[in-house]
């Protein structure tokens, strides 16, 4: 007599496929090619932060505070560097010295930064509250053509990073008896910021 084969072990296993099949489709999402924005956005937010590490290391002198945000800024380096490889997408800042960069915008801008924020301490924390306010609009532009999950997340955790480095720059400029004028947030946004407490996360 035949035997009929019996597919009741696949009924079994549709728990566990189940289970798998969102992370799959997160896999599948990470792995799917990058946009023309996707890619621009890494590329310049890599960027971004070296010239904010740069500037920062040349201003350490002026408070310590540029010491320990300058390491931070490393580490979102890192982080977009981390998506870059991920990618396979060429690393801008890969070789280049402290204060090289290749988008024109960006090394006119460290230029000036550093030689504005050089002449006082005020004017060194004003500088750092400049940055991160450029930080902060700029990685939300370049969020807004993101699709892929991992890379929200970074901007993400960079985004709040910024923030907490905003709120540090400005407390102290404040405490010197400093002020300063929004430049690239509105005010309404600014002051969400620096009159709300340091975020926790990544």
């Amino acid at each position: 007599m035949r035997k009929t084969c019996s597919l009741s072990w696949l009924w079994r296993l549709w728990p566990m496929t189940a289970l798998l099949l969102p992370l799959l489709a997160c896999a599948s999402s990470a792995n799917a090619p990058l946009s023309a924005a996707e890619r621009d956005g890494l590329v310049f937010t890599r960027e971004e932060e070296k010239l904010a590490r740069d500037v920062y290391s040349a201003l350490q002198r002026h408070d310590p505070s540029f010491v320990n945000v300058g390491a931070s800024e490393q580490n979102h380096m890192d982080a977009i560097e981390t998506l870059l490889d991920r990618y396979d997408v060429a690393d801008p800042a890969e070789g280049r010295a402290v204060g090289e960069l290749t988008n024109p915008k960006l090394k006119g801008l460290h230029d000036a930064l550093v030689a504005s924020g050089s002449r006082s301490r005020e004017a060194a924390l004003a500088v750092g509250v400049e940055i991160e306010e450029l930080d902060i609009v700029d990685i939300e532009t370049a969020r807004q053509a993101v699709t892929h999950t991992d890379i929200l997340t970074t901007y993400d955790n960079l985004t709040r990073g910024s923030r907490n480095h905003l709120r540090t720059f400005h407390g102290k400029l404040v405490a010197a008896g400093g002020s300063y004028t929004p430049k690239h947030l509105d005010a309404a946004a600014f002051r969400a910021i620096v009159e709300s407490g340091t975020e926790r996360g990544p």
